[in-house]
């Protein structure tokens, strides 16, 4: 049901479970009431890892706030993706009032679980209550001799790879493209692994010496990166097997709606990964708008720098739109910055890329010194890259004339985009009102 609250309307949600399956009575609810509320242009956001609805839909009241008054005369019509994701609690959203719960994760131990993010990965995994329970424990333990159970619980938590009959997708990569890959972040060492997030996480915080980290001090990080894993293939499937095919059929029923997708983080690449799912011929969506998208700076590219035997999983997808890809992104995004590359390296998803293999969207996140960044850098970083003819324009330039028609745009929107504490420093910082201006800007909604 939609939030009686919203900011703006008409509002509808849009619910998807984890397999990409839409709640059919919003579907039906959007469809047959699009076209009778006068809606010319509709803007579809898609959120990133959120807790629960009410984060997703409070992060909607705030981003839609001001659009009303910055296009008075367009006829907007606004959509809240509401899909399976989670995030831990200690990353703060600035500006967002902080519940109770979350008050008493600040006071958990860094490397704990808090009840709030424990309660998130049961909902996340709802299957494997035991293995949460015992992760907890864990952490909150430090067994001297315990890493590598630890590892072995994570794997068994997240279990990312796809199974079942359904034929695998592209969203379904996680290495190289091929679902069989084994990544070192799923089946290395795990003392070396948590060593390594322990020195990151050491280096995002003030100098406090030169003492060795404890490798359980980046065992949380290697919970939250594996579980962002799956949280990343999760998105790919909502978008290419769901968002996309029920834009297909909006396409259909209200030929006229010009849609405008935006996503955040991981919901950048869920509507990356819908022009993947549009029929054939749709050409309903006018723009789509990433804010700190969390997959590849390489997705779109017809040929990898690196290795030019290879492309992103969604080269050339941007001519699917009837508009331009705009992309925003902000160099105090940490979370994009520093941890994720690190994952990204350990999940090694450049290697072993063979000519006929399927094209592969490496989900590789900048930082760590400039191979990293190169090779593993995420879109929310430093924009899209290797595809020709990309425009690279600062939040002013982009706000003070009129953007590309189509193609890919680069936005540094750094000036706004700049507040938040480690690990995952500014990347929730997107609820601005310059934003929402850029989402305007991309669809020429006036």
């Amino acid at each position: 049901m939609a939030d009686p609250g919203m900011s703006v309307t008409p509002y509808w949600e849009l619910t998807f479970d984890a397999d990409g399956d839409p709640d059919g009575a919003e579907r039906d609810r959007l469809l047959g009431e699009v076209t009778g509320h006068g809606v010319r242009d509709l803007i579809v956001f898609a959120h990133g890892w959120n807790n629960d609805r009410s984060g997703a839909t409070a992060l909607y009241r705030q981003f839609f706030a001001p659009i009303p008054k910055l296009a008075p005369k367009a006829q907007i019509g606004y959509v809240g993706v509401i899909w399976p994701s989670m995030r831990f609690c200690d990353e703060p959203i600035p500006d967002f009032p902080r519940s109770a719960v979350a008050a008493e994760a600040v006071e958990t131990p860094a490397a704990a679980l808090d009840k709030d993010t424990r309660r998130a990965l049961l909902e996340a995994f709802p299957e494997r209550a035991t293995v949460v329970d015992q992760i907890a424990g864990m952490l909150e333990r430090r067994p001297a001799d315990g890493l590598e159970q630890f590892g072995q619980l994570v794997r068994v938590l997240v279990d990312v790879r796809p199974r079942g009959p359904q034929p695998l997708l592209a969203a379904d990569t996680l290495t190289d493209g091929t679902s069989e890959g084994e990544s070192v972040l799923f089946s290395g060492d795990t003392a070396d692994l948590c060593g390594e997030f322990a020195q990151a996480l050491a280096s995002l915080q003030p100098a406090a010496g030169f003492a060795l980290p404890n490798p359980w001090d980046g065992a949380k990080e290697l919970l939250r990166q594996a579980t962002y894993y799956a949280m990343k293939r999760r998105g790919g499937i909502v978008g290419e097997r769901g968002l996309g095919p029920l834009l297909g059929r909006l396409a259909a029923a209200a030929p006229e709606v010009r849609v405008h997708l935006v996503g955040h983080s991981f919901g950048g690449r869920l509507v990356s990964f819908a022009l993947l799912g549009l029929p054939d011929g749709v050409r309903a969506v006018k723009s789509v708008t990433l804010l700190q998208g969390a997959f590849s700076h390489y997705a779109f590219a017809d040929r990898l720098p690196h290795d030019p035997r290879a492309a992103g999983a969604l080269r050339g997808r941007q001519n699917r739109i009837d508009g331009p890809l705009v992309c925003c992104y902000s160099h105090f995004d940490q979370a994009l910055g520093t941890l994720y590359p690190l994952a990204s390296r350990m999940a090694d998803e450049n290697r072993s890329i063979a000519p006929q293999e399927p094209p592969v969207e490496e989900f590789g996140l900048p930082g760590l010194g400039q191979v990293l960044g190169a090779e593993w850098g995420a879109m929310g970083h430093d924009g899209v890259q290797a595809v020709p003819g990309t425009r690279s324009l600062d939040l002013a330039a982009a706000l003070s004339g009129p953007l590309a028609a189509s193609g890919c745009v680069n936005v540094d929107a750094a000036a706004v985009v700049n507040k938040g504490g480690p690990p995952a420093g500014a990347h929730s910082d997107i609820v601005h009102p310059e934003l929402a201006r850029v989402v305007l800007a991309a669809g020429r909604i006036v």
